[in-house]
């Protein structure tokens, strides 16, 4: 069984680019995930981290390029995958990555403190849903039934 699991926050954004060998392009995004270690080295209170090389394809990598930044703390599942390639140099270089296949945020947009305010403010406090004797709220005219769970 191959399967691996991260949790860790991108050291920058990631790098996206579209396949041209098919007749749909399929995007490919790289990127690395910073991954805390459990435990610290002798004692010392600096946090150590593993840089792990990841690569999605199809519709995960879409959902990075348009939702993952630098910084951004992501739970990524996938399996690990090693390969090599000769440099231009004609030095063998081997590569180890993990293929992500699935991934999803790791903490709230708030928690995260990113780019601009992203807290919830409400510009207003909600009228308070009065329900009848019974217990049930009563549904407003022109609300269909389909469009409400249960049925």
């Amino acid at each position: 069984m191959n399967k691996a699991i991260l949790m860790g926050r991108l050291t920058r954004d990631p790098d996206i680019r579209y396949s041209q060998n098919s007749e749909q392009p399929m995007a490919v995004a790289r990127f690395t995930l910073a991954v805390d270690r459990r435990f610290r080295r002798d004692n010392n209170s600096d946090q150590t981290a593993d840089f792990i090389s990841c690569v999605a394809f199809g519709r995960t990598a879409e959902f990075i390029e348009k939702y993952v930044h630098q910084g951004t703390k992501l739970v990524a599942e996938g399996r690990i995958q090693t390969g090599s390639y000769t440099n231009k140099d004609g030095v063998k270089v081997y590569t180890t990555d993990v293929v992500v296949e699935n991934c999803e945020f790791a903490e709230s947009k708030a928690a995260a403190g990113g780019n601009g305010d992203n807290s919830y403010q409400p510009s207003a406090r909600p009228e308070p849903v009065s329900a009848a004797g019974d217990g049930f709220m009563n549904i407003p005219d022109g609300v269909e039934d389909e469009g409400l769970p249960f049925n």
